[in-house]
């Protein structure tokens, strides 16, 4: 199946009677990757960042979106709007084909992200792609979106997939692992050569060690390219129930808003359009990280209509904390939405 990723970020004010907000203007900051120096510098220039504000800026390994990279400094918007701003390459990426890299403001939650090719730019005209076992290339061009689809299963024995849309007469490491993985650390199962059209079908057995298990990932990712896809299967197909789906199709946009907070001990959410007989992981942390990387605070499912009211414990780690973030992320699909929320008595 061809992942889909959607992501709703819904800022809720609950205020005090003391406090008068102004709703802020919509704002979406981007950057365009400028010029770089091989493992040396990389520049950008700025469009439609918010007014006083300050980033931090980090790096991180391509695929990242340079979430959890490493701090290569701060910037400052100024006025906004459009800015010209240079960063030094960290040494740990030094020889990195491609680099993520990402502004995020720790006080307004703004941020936004990129990546380049760690190559000198501007350059002459690259040259023509290499020919076959070279490290790939697109069959649609820099657009190209690997997607799989699951054929067949045999409990504990072996899955049956097909890949369209990889990189062409590339080689694919392939992983299985535990549910929710995204087959990231998992077993090396094998490698798949991609033809000259970027597709193939193949099947790859199913590792001792996680023989039993309901549900598994697959991972295949390129050494080479850095191209990546992943999917998952039900590992007994006989005793499957139906998969979770969108209640409305493929556009589907799990949102939720809160409802009630009881500062440093339960916040209730309602939550609408999210995917059928499905089940989310609910995840709390410092306001700003989107709920990513944060304490696990229980599980909701979402039943036959996609709809519900929840209500979590806020993990002690996150008492005191004037906002907090929250997010619900899809155990068996790729869907997830996040919130943040005043860490104070409301209604």
């Amino acid at each position: 199946m061809k992942k889909i990723y959607f992501a709703l970020g819904i800022l809720i004010l609950i205020l005090t009677p003391i406090q008068v907000v102004a709703a802020p203007s919509f704002v979406i900051p981007t950057f365009t990757i400028t010029a770089v120096s091989r493992d040396s510098s990389v520049t950008i220039l700025t469009s439609n960042f918010p007014a006083g504000d300050t980033f931090t800026v980090k790096m991180g390994a391509y695929g990242t979106l340079g979430i959890g990279g490493t701090v290569v400094g701060t910037q400052a918007s100024g006025s906004g709007g459009s800015f010209t701003a240079t960063y030094s390459i960290p040494a740990s990426l030094h020889g990195s084909n491609r680099i993520a890299i990402r502004l995020q403001s720790p006080t307004s939650g703004y941020y936004s992200y990129n990546w380049f090719w760690n190559n000198d730019h501007p350059s002459p005209a690259p040259p023509a792609p290499p020919p076959s076992p070279g490290w790939g290339w697109p069959p649609a061009g820099a657009s190209t979106i690997p997607s799989t689809s699951i054929q067949n299963v045999v409990k504990d024995t072996s899955v049956k997939a097909k890949g369209t849309n990889f990189t062409t007469n590339d080689s694919y490491n392939v992983y299985i692992g535990a549910i929710g993985t995204k087959g990231v650390g998992g077993t090396l199962v094998g490698t798949q050569a991609t033809s000259g059209a970027g597709t193939f079908t193949e099947t790859y057995t199913i590792p001792a060690a996680l023989h039993g298990s309901e549900k598994l990932a697959i991972r295949w990712q390129s050494p080479s390219s850095g191209f990546y896809a992943y999917d998952w299967f039900v590992n007994d197909p006989a005793a499957a129930p139906s998969p979770p789906s969108p209640p409305s199709g493929p556009g589907t946009i799990p949102t939720f808003t809160i409802t009630a907070v009881d500062e440093d001990n339960s916040v209730i959410i309602k939550g609408i359009n999210f995917t059928t007989n499905d089940t989310y992981t609910v995840m709390m942390g410092n306001y700003g990280t989107l709920g990513v990387g944060g304490v696990v605070a229980g599980s909701q499912s979402t039943g036959s209509s996609g709809s519900f009211t929840g209500t979590y414990t806020i993990p002690a780690s996150l008492h005191g904390k004037d906002r907090i973030a929250i997010r619900l992320e899809s155990d068996t699909t790729p869907y997830y939405s996040y919130n943040w929320f005043w860490n104070n008595d409301h209604p």
